[in-house]
């Protein structure tokens, strides 16, 4: 009789372990939040913050790179018209500040799926090589080299519309739109090797985008807010399809 019970036992254990086989369990410094907190939108924003200082350093948990600096292969704008239309490719860039961000509010709406986030941050700094081609307020632009730009004071909205999917018998959160609005105070640019390396011109050209960074950014920020959503909603939904929601966000 012992010995039959002794078999049921293991059985039932086994089975028991194989109902938890395969299912993830998050990270010890995740801070996990609950949809019924009446706080909820707090503890997000918290759960954000805790999370922030590990961003330098990568979290490979969620497969997400270093952020400092954050690594992008390649950007393409392609601006066919208007006051500024300009052919320019970004290779290997390199982007420094983007862990130093200040979350000042965020809104989670579980019904809507939808998250609202505005954040600031005090300073971006991007290098890579470049070749360009087109013309910015009439003026004719062409090179290729390399690119430094210093951006301050920078206010961003994010809305990120979400919805749920099933896979495995379980729920996960998918970014299905992401959208992003930024402001920046101020901004500097160097291109080198503009013009085939003619330095009178190079340096007249530099200045020029200088002094109208205002009107260069506002004619391009679509183009750059796009491409930033892109590379921001892939990133979002490493994190998203690799844990259940009742795992991220429990009731």
């Amino acid at each position: 009789m012992f010995h039959k019970k002794s078999i049921v036992f293991a059985i039932i254990y086994v089975a028991v372990l194989k109902s938890f086989e395969g299912k993830p369990k998050l990270p010890s410094f995740i801070k996990v939040c609950r949809r019924s907190d009446p706080h909820l939108n707090d503890c997000i924003k918290n759960s954000v913050e805790h999370l922030r200082p590990l961003l330098a350093k990568g979290i490979p948990e969620f497969d997400i790179p270093s952020c400092e600096p954050l690594c992008i292969p390649e950007v393409v704008i392609d601006q066919g018209s208007g006051a500024v239309a300009v052919r320019s490719t970004y290779r290997n860039v390199k982007v420094y500040g983007p862990s130093k961000f200040i979350l000042r509010h965020v809104k989670i709406d579980m019904d809507r799926d939808r998250i609202k986030i505005k954040l600031w941050l005090p300073y971006l700094e991007l290098t890579s090589r470049y070749t360009m081609e087109g013309r910015i307020l009439m003026m004719p632009i062409s090179g290729s080299g390399i690119s430094r730009g210093n951006y301050s004071n920078i206010d961003a909205n994010v809305i990120m519309q979400g919805q749920r999917i099933k896979k495995d018998n379980e729920t996960y959160f998918n970014i299905k739109d992401f959208y992003i609005d930024f402001n920046i105070g101020h901004a500097t640019i160097q291109l080198d090797d503009l013009f085939n390396g003619d330095k009178e011109l190079g340096e007249a050209m530099n200045l020029f985008l200088n002094d109208n960074w205002k009107n260069v950014a506002n004619e391009i920020k679509p183009v750059l807010e796009d491409t930033i959503a892109s590379i921001f909603k892939k990133l979002s939904n490493k994190i998203y399809h690799k844990y259940p929601l009742n795992l991220l966000l429990p009731k």
